[in-house]
């Protein structure tokens, strides 16, 4: 497997080109399985380049994507075990006492 991990800015998307020679280096190393993760995100084309029907699979993460996997496997986040709750009383404007 080989992954790639590139901190883009949120304008510079990921195009085909670029995943499409991130592919070219994993047939050129052998490797049929690959992760692409990037700060921004992927660009139409990205996308349906690595659905095509090929030996190769790679998987795309994106920057929304990024951040739940980090929020799922709890890395680089702080648990705030304080959580408040409310409700609305619905005695409280009654007129009972």
């Amino acid at each position: 497997m080989l992954v790639q991990a590139k901190r883009n800015s949120p304008d510079n998307v990921v195009d085909r080109k670029t995943i499409q020679a991130f592919i070219g280096s994993m047939s050129g190393q052998g490797v049929t399985k690959g992760v692409f993760i990037t700060t921004s995100h992927f660009n139409a084309n990205a996308k349906e380049f690595v659905t095509r029907g090929s030996q190769i699979k790679a998987v795309l993460i994106d920057g929304p994507g990024l951040v739940d996997l980090m929020m799922e496997h709890r890395i680089g986040v702080r648990v705030d075990p304080s959580v408040e709750v409310l409700s609305l009383d619905q005695n409280y404007f009654s007129d009972e006492d």
